[in-house]
């Protein structure tokens, strides 16, 4: 058994040039709650793809399941952050979720009962299976998310990657969001991009802060040496109105002025 779920050592990538992640290093072990921070173009959604395989490492070596990204694909469930589904298309969210199922080597193949069962079963985690029928354009933003998750979590994955889930939630949905989340973290280890700082800190069990380079706590309060080393500005210019802008709680502000 494997003592990590990801293993990142001296990677870093560039884009046209432009550094985006700069040797960066991380151990994930299995059932953590990985809220991941920082800001805009600091590299945390090239984090994700260079861990889904879809992006290779200039620089470096990343493990998943002690394999690379590509082999250990079908572990990994993946959520992007605008998940483009026309809300007119008289789709459900059980169709939603059988997409999870869908293999290219049987492209043409029809769904079998136990895709469906699994499928079901996969909404009831999410509390969506008295949704099962219900088109999507019919349900919240909300609700589209879980469906989306359940996708995800179809194929059983062991490891899942969210990226802004709750862009599109109320703060009161959010925090219901964030503790489902926390349950099915029993079973799947989770990495959660999000700028919703002052909910999410209250449920991840660490924090990865990405700008460029990345700084590993383990520990689940976010504070403001945290984002001293993640924000560009410093103490002395940092703009609490920002800070706020991105969730940031009171009590770290305070420390953060002091």
């Amino acid at each position: 058994m494997n003592s990590t779920i990801v293993e990142v050592e001296n990677v870093s990538f560039a884009y046209n040039g432009q550094t985006v992640l700069q040797d960066v290093n991380l151990a994930i072990a299995p059932e953590d709650f990985v809220a991941i921070i920082g800001p805009n173009g600091g590299g945390k959604t090239t984090l994700l793809k260079l861990l889904l395989g879809l992006l290779k490492p200039d620089t470096g070596r990343i493990r998943v399941l002690g394999n690379s990204p590509g082999e250990a694909s079908h572990h990994i469930g993946y959520v992007r952050q605008d998940v483009h589904i026309n809300q007119r298309f008289p789709i459900t969210a059980l169709d939603v979720v059988l997409m999870g199922k869908l293999d290219p080597r049987r492209r043409w193949a029809r769904h079998t009962a136990q895709d469906r069962r699994d499928a079901l079963e996969a909404l009831e985690r999410m509390e969506m299976a008295p949704y099962a029928k219900r088109r999507i354009g019919e349900l919240s933003g909300g609700q589209r998310q879980r469906v989306f998750i359940a996708r995800a979590l179809v194929t059983q994955p062991r490891l899942l990657l969210l990226d802004e889930p709750t862009a599109s939630i109320d703060t009161k949905g959010q925090a219901e969001f964030f503790h489902m989340l926390k349950g099915l973290n029993r079973d799947v280890t989770i990495m959660v991009v999000s700028h919703d700082l002052l909910v999410i800190s209250t449920y991840v069990k660490s924090v990865a802060c990405v700008n460029k380079r990345l700084h590993y706590h383990h520990q689940a309060e976010i504070t403001g040496e945290m984002m001293e080393s993640m924000y560009p500005c410093t103490v002395e210019n940092v703009c609490p109105v920002e800070l706020v802008a991105h969730g940031l709680p009171h009590r770290v502000l305070q420390h953060h002025e002091d």
